[in-house]
């Protein structure tokens, strides 16, 4: 298998972390070789955090190249645009249809981005937009499964049975976290879907 390069990026507390980690653990799982990477930055206040994961049948770092990403995935609009350069240019952008307003547009520090559905849609010649929170809201009953919708939606792209993704979550939800499996699965399954559409 050809390495594939998948960055995921969006802000401090959306399960980006957890979606890499998702992804590496069944990609380990189908026995092709995997390294992941992760910058939090000021992930706690909300900050900018990027998790890089590539695999195949070698894989040499755990970097991505500019230009080099086959998959990007974004928990956030304005995180798409702000990481667009990591695209390859036949890349897919796998972006959940959120912006979450930064505090220093929000204290009125600086200007919003304007026209930003425009701009992003113009980025990514291919774009698939999924709405992973009004998903998990409306039909888990919890905004934070929004990261497992939108994990779904990757999984569309990459060469792993879905059920392999739902044995990795499973032995990564352990422990405390296990409470949490029914309801990640079941966001899960509605991510799929919303990438075909």
């Amino acid at each position: 298998m050809d390495t594939v390069n998948v960055s995921l990026v969006g802000v401090g507390g959306q399960g980006i972390i957890l979606t890499a980690d998702i992804l590496a653990k069944t990609a380990a799982m189908a026995g092709v070789d995997v390294k992941k990477s992760e910058i939090h930055g000021m992930a706690q206040r909300g900050g900018s955090v990027i998790s890089q994961v590539r695999f195949g049948d070698a894989v040499a770092s755990p970097i991505i190249q500019e230009a080099k990403s086959d998959i990007l995935v974004s928990f956030d609009k304005l995180e798409a645009l702000r990481w667009a350069h990591l695209v390859a240019p036949n890349g897919v952008a796998v972006v959940n249809d959120l912006y979450m307003v930064p505090v220093t547009v929000s204290s009125g520090q600086q200007k919003g981005v304007e026209d930003l559905d425009a701009r992003v849609s113009a980025a990514f010649p291919r774009l698939v937009k999924v709405d992973a929170l009004g998903l998990a809201v409306r039909e888990v009953g919890n905004e934070r499964t929004m990261n497992m919708v939108v994990a779904d939606a990757l999984s569309v792209f990459t060469p792993f049975e879905e059920s392999l993704w739902l044995r990795a979550m499973a032995e990564m939800l352990t422990g405390p976290k296990a409470r949490l499996l029914a309801a990640n699965e079941k966001a899960f399954a509605l991510g799929r879907a919303a990438a075909r559409a």
